[in-house]
């Protein structure tokens, strides 16, 4: 009886330590994000105020409520016709978000609402030539799949991507200034390095890159 009370000891021990860790593995590959918050924010007049550069950030991480609000303030669906919070020439919207955080790299899909698992490395001081950029919990990296844009690509790729991501990084500020957090947005990047460990294709550009988290 004692044998056996100490062999089901010790596969409960065994189950606490280890199914955990594999379900939480799993969880991280696919990450369903809470539903964006929309009735919280301060007045648009004082979010204006507010709304400032910073380079200094805690490491504390950001909840994925707070997450889920910061990317659907970014470039969320706002419509049921498909359409974003941040407008997109002829309505191409050729812009992905990736997202580095210390448990690894995640590409947004606004439609699903969830972040899917890239690569499972802490690639955040690689976002950047800075170095505050590997303190920042989150570092949000704007890459533009240019085989979206057909002729417009041909002209100027950074003219009208550029354009682009430039509105969701202003509605992220905006964000950051409502909730009081910390944000900066950032072209000092090693490109070429950095699409290669991202394992992006030919078609897909960095644009630039955004740092949020708390105020240090």
């Amino acid at each position: 009886m004692i044998k056996r009370i100490g062999l089901l000891v010790r596969i409960l021990l065994i189950t606490i330590l280890i199914v955990p860790s594999l379900v939480f593995g799993q969880e991280r590959k696919v990450i369903k994000l809470p539903k964006p918050q929309l009735e919280i924010g301060k007045p648009l007049m004082q979010v204006l105020k507010n709304r400032k550069s910073s380079r200094e950030f805690s490491n504390k991480k950001l909840s994925e409520q707070t997450l889920a609000n910061l990317l659907w303030a970014g470039y969320g669906i706002n419509r049921s016709d498909g359409k974003r919070t941040a407008p997109s020439s002829m309505n191409m919207q050729e812009t992905s978000i990736y997202v580095a955080t210390d448990d690894g790299l995640y590409l947004y899909d606004a439609k699903e609402n969830v972040l899917n698992l890239i690569i499972k490395e802490d690639i955040r001081a690689l976002t950047g030539k800075q170095l505050f950029v590997k303190d920042a919990p989150i570092n949000l990296i704007y890459v533009s799949d240019i085989s979206k844009m057909g002729k417009m690509a041909e002209k100027d790729i950074y003219l009208n991507a550029g354009a682009d991501v430039g509105f969701i990084a202003q509605n992220v500020y905006l964000y950051c200034a409502s909730e009081g957090l910390a944000t900066v947005v950032r072209g000092y990047v090693d490109v070429a390095m950095l699409s290669k460990k991202m394992n992006l294709k030919n078609n897909q550009k960095i644009i630039l890159a955004q740092s949020v988290g708390y105020h240090k």
